[in-house]
């Protein structure tokens, strides 16, 4: 059975999104952050997104394929299969993606059953406060960058109260922290 993962970067306070109108932002990467990002999406078997982040990677990756530095990340993201939860997109979907039907927990319980390995959802919006308002998700992985920032949402507002179990963390040298929990369904003690 597959796990259902979600992925994102986050600063210190959780802001998830950079304004397009800070070129600098605070996404901050290093080699080793870098590759272990590369290594999450080589093991993983697909991508779920809602349409919105969808339509953003869409218009972005193909064009990174011959970029340097970005050859082998534009490879896995173009190549591997895509899943689209969308209440008003139609099919069929360019960019190895599909459009899931139906009820989103049945459509991702059956994503779960046909896939052995990571199911990667690479968004903290809406899908991501469905999935886990639901109880889909397996795991979150934070990548924290040392940043506060003022501006923009915050991840899971008004989602909760979710337990968490700490399964593991990773400091890279450049001040990034991933930090990888597992929910805890109500009424389950926590192991941490």
């Amino acid at each position: 059975m597959g796990r259902l993962i979600i992925n994102v970067a986050v600063t210190v306070n959780g802001a998830f999104e950079a304004p397009a109108a800070e070129p600098q932002g605070w996404l901050v990467t290093d080699p080793g952050s870098m590759q272990a990002g590369l290594e999450m999406w080589l093991a993983a078997d697909a991508m779920v997104v809602g349409r919105t982040t969808y339509e953003g990677l869409a218009a972005v990756w193909p064009g990174l394929a011959d970029v340097p530095g970005f050859e082998a990340y534009a490879a896995r993201m173009n190549g591997m299969p895509k899943y689209v939860a969308s209440r008003s997109a139609t099919g069929p979907l360019g960019w190895n993606a599909t459009l899931l039907d139906g009820d989103l927990a049945e459509s991702v319980s059956r994503l779960k059953d046909e896939h052995h390995g990571n199911l990667i959802v690479p968004c903290a919006g809406e899908l991501a406060r469905e999935l886990l308002a639901r109880d889909l998700v397996d795991e979150l992985w934070f990548n924290v960058s040392p940043y506060l920032w003022a501006t923009g949402p915050r991840i899971f507002d008004g989602i909760g109260p979710v337990r968490l179990d700490l399964v593991s963390t990773t400091t890279f040298p450049s001040g990034v922290v991933r930090l990888c929990y597992r929910p805890v369904p109500a009424g389950v003690p926590s192991t941490g």
